[in-house]
């Protein structure tokens, strides 16, 4: 007897651990990247290392169970990947159409040569509420509603103060011109920094198009930067077109040189300058630049101020652009708001968004609208360019 009950407490006693463990659980919802008419990528994180999917049904009236939705797995050359990240990638879709999803993680418990035992799955609700849902974007659409906000640095309560400024119902997207934190030394930094706030208000529905600024170079977890932003991406800096818009998103790196001591020698952001430079040759030169309507570039920084990463925009992406039939660049970087007119050196309008202001902008086919406010909700600026 007295054997079995030393048994049973040695069982407890080691069986307790396990027993106590968290369950695994989505810790950051979902959200949208890099949404186009036939694609778009959903990122979540999980507490658990884990393989993830996207179920993925039609908004067309039906119930989300009525039938089996496919399947859609975060993996890589055939095989799923086990990560606390998940970024699936979905493809084949029609445009301007609207579709329901729904993200799974199913924890890994372990994985030894071929075998692979599982755990619990979480995932998002579909029963105590609508399902999540996005529409992809259509180049044939006659219009298109945007806002762009940036150098937060982590202030998720300026950005709600800013978001609060925009009509989500009839806001097609969002545009992250860089700055949104301080520092990258942890995923901490990106969620309770502004994804949580964004997620929470808009950006598992609506698209957020991701414009990395000079401080999302700086820190330990910068290299992880593209795990979370443009996972599915060749590059960091990429095109799209929403409606009559075709925006060039550019990566403009760091402000000061690359030998300054505050980067330790770790950073060659005049080489990826010049290997971007090459890349926007090939883009202005596209069919899809070229027949928009409306020609839009994002930079974090701006092509003026007297800094080194000011004159690298001006060196090598200035020139381009100026023969390119831009219509307005949209920067960010120096914390105050400032527009400038077309001129010799830059043939286009530039406007420098605040970290205290909102960007509205309604583009039709033959006018670009732009707003700005700050977080009150009263008007700094406002530009009409007509085609």
């Amino acid at each position: 007897m007295k054997k079995i009950s030393l048994f049973f407490l040695f069982f407890l006693l080691t069986a307790l651990p396990i027993f106590a463990q968290e369950d695994i659980k989505i810790t950051h919802a979902p959200y949208l990247q890099n949404l186009g008419e036939n694609e778009v990528t959903i990122v979540w994180t999980v507490n658990k290392p884990s393989i993830g999917w996207v179920e993925l049904a039609p908004d067309d009236g039906t119930h989300y169970y009525q039938t089996e939705r496919p399947k859609f797995f975060n993996a890589k050359n055939g095989i799923k990947l086990t990560s606390t990240v998940h970024a699936v990638h979905l493809k084949g879709l029609k445009p301007g159409t609207r579709y329901r999803y729904r993200v799974y993680s199913q924890e890994v418990l372990s994985h030894v040569g071929w075998r692979v035992i599982y755990g619990n799955v979480a995932a998002t609700s579909v029963y105590g509420k609508e399902p999540l849902a996005f529409q992809t974007s259509d180049h044939g659409r006659q219009t298109v509603n945007f806002a762009m906000v940036n150098d937060i640095h982590g202030k998720s309560d300026v950005l709600e103060k800013l978001i609060s400024h925009c009509d989500l119902k009839s806001t097609d997207m969002f545009l992250f011109n860089g700055d949104m934190v301080s520092i990258f030394n942890s995923e901490k930094e990106i969620f309770e920094g502004f994804m949580d706030k964004a997620t929470a208000l808009f950006a598992s529905e609506i698209p957020m198009y991701y414009t990395r600024g000079n401080h999302e170079t700086r820190g330990s977890f910068a290299t992880a930067f593209q795990d979370y932003f443009s996972p599915k991406q060749e590059h960091i800096y990429y095109t799209f077109r929403q409606g009559p818009v075709c925006f060039v998103i550019l990566d403009s790196g760091e402000d000061k040189p690359d030998s300054d001591l505050e980067y330790a020698g770790i950073n060659v952001y005049d080489q990826y300058r010049t290997e971007q430079a090459e890349w926007l040759k090939g883009v202005l030169e596209s069919k899809e630049y070229k027949e928009a309507p409306f020609k839009v570039v994002v930079c974090h920084i701006p092509p003026f101020g007297g800094w080194h990463g000011d004159q690298e925009v001006l060196d090598k992406f200035i020139p381009l652009l100026n023969n390119a039939g831009v219509d307005i660049m949209l920067c960010g970087h120096l914390h105050r708001y400032i527009r400038n007119e077309a001129k010799d050196g830059v043939k286009f309008p530039v406007i420098v968004n605040s970290n205290n202001t909102v960007l509205k902008a309604e583009a039709q086919n033959n006018k670009l609208s732009i707003k700005v406010l700050d977080q009150d909700g009263k008007e700094v600026d406002k530009l009409i360019v007509n085609k």
